[in-house]
């Protein structure tokens, strides 16, 4: 789905561009994803030299769930001083947070196209969009208890109350 800007952002930018085509839920729940971006940029990392890469320019980078994992493989790395440092991280409107879905931006954006919630919940859309409905297929495989997670009854109140001051609609 994503070749032709991968294909784009080389060109223009005289870039070597890696793709990562990770298994995809709900046939491969978590971690599945998220070790094969890792293992990709394990693999890469430590063959630069065969790709004519500069240690000190490598970015991931991802949108929607390939933020989230493009994040999640950056935190994996950060403590790692057997492999170059990533450069930089770019997320592109990705999924980072499940404490709460009804902080402003969910409710700002609710009725944003193609991320209405009721449309989410209905269709099968053809490229990456992270709603509550893929997150609860990638983890657990299916959706039985989507309303108690949009509601947030899906977390502790001893676990909002110690994140409140990160999480809040205030």
């Amino acid at each position: 789905s994503h070749e032709r800007i991968c294909q784009y952002i080389a060109e223009e930018g005289g870039l070597l561009v890696v793709s990562v085509g990770y298994r995809l839920a709900p046939e491969h729940k978590y971690p599945a994803a998220y070790e094969d971006c890792l293992n990709a940029t394990q693999h890469f990392l430590q063959h630069l030299e065969h790709y004519g890469v500069d240690p000190a320019r490598v970015i991931v980078c991802g949108d929607s769930a390939g933020g989230n994992l493009a994040a999640a493989v950056s935190q994996t790395l950060a403590g790692r001083s057997d492999l170059p440092k990533l450069r930089a991280q770019i997320l592109i409107y990705p999924g980072l947070q499940a404490l709460d879905f009804n902080l402003p931006s969910y409710q700002q954006n609710r009725g944003v196209p193609l991320l209405f919630r009721e449309r989410a919940l209905q269709y099968v859309l053809c490229f990456s969009v992270c709603t509550v409905f893929y997150a609860l297929q990638y983890v657990q495989g299916d959706t039985s208890n989507l309303e108690e997670v949009l509601e947030g009854s899906h977390i502790p109140v001893d676990i909002k109350l110690n994140y409140r001051k990160w999480v809040s609609p205030d």
